[in-house]
């Protein structure tokens, strides 16, 4: 098979489109296809003005015009679209998920907080990190979702409105970073040794600077040191000493210290960064769905 998934992000929106192919007893072998990525930014209107403005509004219905005309060229089977933080807070993302509906013929979900962790957890289907204690850390630009799995299991999980464009605008008190805090300690120390992995496109490019193997986790200590060296250069130096695009150079910042905080809270010393996000959870969800219909 072929799917596809839509994730609807508050810094960008992606379309991820993998094959599928079913090995042994219906156990999925995935391998990406194609990844395209427009940085949007619904959450610069959402965060700040509560609503998505005509522009964004515009550019987003372009976005999913030339994702649907992709998933037509590349013969995709079904596909699953979601949205996340931005699209919850602003006063008009109902509207404007009834308005794609109408225009392009694209059903996108709202979906909350707990569900997207629980979506972006289904990427330990592949058989990776199913024995030991983690705690999946996935960062982005509304929101920062925790889930600690222990052997494959869930213990807890959290939805915070932390995130780093939320981070880059001030709308982040030291109330919530507070409440995080308090989360991690409730729920992370009583579980050791515990490692992190990260999810979502600035952990992902932590981890191609900091020059480790693909197989192995990057320490603590790199993460905090990364971060500091980042927060020395401008915008400007980012993008042009680093190769950073402009909607990454302004945001890494932010997730770094989202990353370190939540890092230096639990006692984690390493984090594994398997190039996993919430649009690989949704091709795992979608595949399950697609399973289940097949052997009712």
């Amino acid at each position: 098979m072929k799917l596809a998934a839509i994730d609807c992000g508050s810094n960008a929106v992606r379309l991820l489109i993998s094959n599928v192919f079913e090995v042994g007893e219906w156990q999925p072998f995935i391998r990406k296809a194609d990844l395209y990525r427009v940085p949007v930014r619904l959450g610069e209107d959402a965060f700040v003005r509560g609503m998505i403005s005509k522009e964004r509004t515009k550019d987003f219905i372009h976005a999913m015009t030339a994702f649907k005309a992709l998933m037509a060229a590349c013969h995709v089977d079904d596909y699953l679209a979601c949205a996340t933080s931005a699209m919850r807070t602003a006063e008009n993302g109902h509207d404007l998920i009834k308005q794609v509906r109408h225009e392009v013929g694209l059903d996108i979900q709202i979906i909350d907080g707990s569900k997207e962790a629980e979506l972006i957890a289904l990427n330990r289907l592949d058989g990776r990190f199913l024995t030991g204690n983690f705690l999946y850390i996935d960062v982005g630009g509304g929101s920062t979702e925790l889930s600690l799995y222990q052997d494959g299991k869930l213990k807890a999980s959290k939805s915070f409105k932390i995130g780093t464009i939320r981070i880059k605008e001030g709308l982040v008190s030291e109330k919530r970073w507070l409440t995080m805090k308090q989360w991690i300690k409730e729920n992370c120390h009583a579980l050791t040794p515990i490692s992190a992995i990260g999810s979502g496109g600035n952990i992902n490019k932590l981890f191609s600077l900091s020059n480790s193997r693909p197989d192995k986790p990057v320490s603590l200590k790199r993460i905090l040191q990364l971060h500091q060296e980042l927060s020395q250069l401008s915008i400007e130096e980012r993008m042009v000493k680093l190769g950073l695009k402009p909607d990454r150079a302004d945001v890494i910042v932010p997730a770094g210290q989202v990353y370190t905080n939540i890092l230096l809270w639990s006692n984690i010393q390493q984090i594994f960064v398997p190039q996993i996000g919430l649009s690989d959870g949704l091709i795992h969800a979608l595949y399950q769905k697609k399973l289940q219909a097949k052997t009712a």
